[in-house]
């Protein structure tokens, strides 16, 4: 423990050891539980460190390899992060409403992407002005809706090697569709969450920007940090996780 206190300290700090009240726990994360107070019940944060390390070396080794990630979180309090996030890391990202058949048809997704592409390009190159007012409201109305629903994801050709949720109960389509895949997956996810389903579970708070900031800021650092590898790197081996419960 000591060698994480720091980073345990830091969680505090931010507000991940908060989870909801006890009736709306899922049984998957009592392990991860220290206790209450005041109707919450509290995350134990040294196993917390221990995940969030796991999660960063995960995240780490995809970067190295030179792969793609997808970061996934349309809540009010993730939205503003997670944009700013992906787009420092230049990663694609979605931060509305998950559009299903994002992964598992993503063949027609595709098309979609390209269409916003192509329209934006054209527009941009003044190519449009060929077209009659009316029909340049239309295309600009088609690139507007497109943008919504697409917009994030234009950096992406192919299927992400791995998926990043907030919030993977509120994503539920994403993960859904990441599991059938066969993506893996980092959640940063609180106590109303099935944590038997995340690849690599983060518990903590997931309802407030403060937290939500404090874990990508951590994968973002592990991002950049497997970027600048120069040969392709192995997930680390890590502390077994304490034995808590609630």
């Amino acid at each position: 423990m000591a060698e994480n206190q720091g980073l345990i300290d830091n969680l505090f700090k931010a507000g991940a050891h908060f989870g909801y009240t006890r009736s709306r726990r899922h049984p998957s994360v009592s392990k991860y539980l220290f206790g209450a107070k005041g109707g919450s019940e509290i995350f134990d944060l040294e196993q917390t460190a221990v995940l969030l390390e796991r999660a960063m070396n995960f995240v780490r080794t995809v970067a190295a390899d030179r792969e793609t990630i997808l970061l996934v979180g349309g809540k009010a309090e993730a939205r503003e992060a997670v944009v700013r996030t992906a787009q420092s890391l230049d990663i694609p990202y979605s931060a509305g409403r998950f559009i299903g058949g994002s992964l598992t048809n993503w063949s027609e997704i595709k098309k979609r992407i390209e269409r916003l592409r192509d329209l934006t390009d054209k527009r941009e190159k003044g190519e449009l002005a060929k077209f009659t007012k009316l029909e340049r409201l239309l295309i600009d109305r088609e690139i507007d809706d497109l943008t919504s629903m697409f917009g994030g994801l234009q950096s992406l050709t192919g299927l992400p090697k791995a998926m990043v949720v907030i919030d993977p109960r509120r994503e539920k389509i994403a993960v859904t569709e990441a599991k059938k895949m066969k993506i893996p997956v980092v959640a940063l996810l609180n106590s109303d969450c099935d944590a038997s389903i995340i690849d690599y579970p983060v518990t903590a708070n997931d309802a407030t920007m403060q937290s939500i900031e404090f874990f990508l800021s951590h994968l973002k650092t592990a991002w950049e940090e497997g970027k600048k590898a120069q040969v392709p790197l192995r997930e680390e081996a890590l502390p077994e996780l304490p034995t808590t419960g609630a």
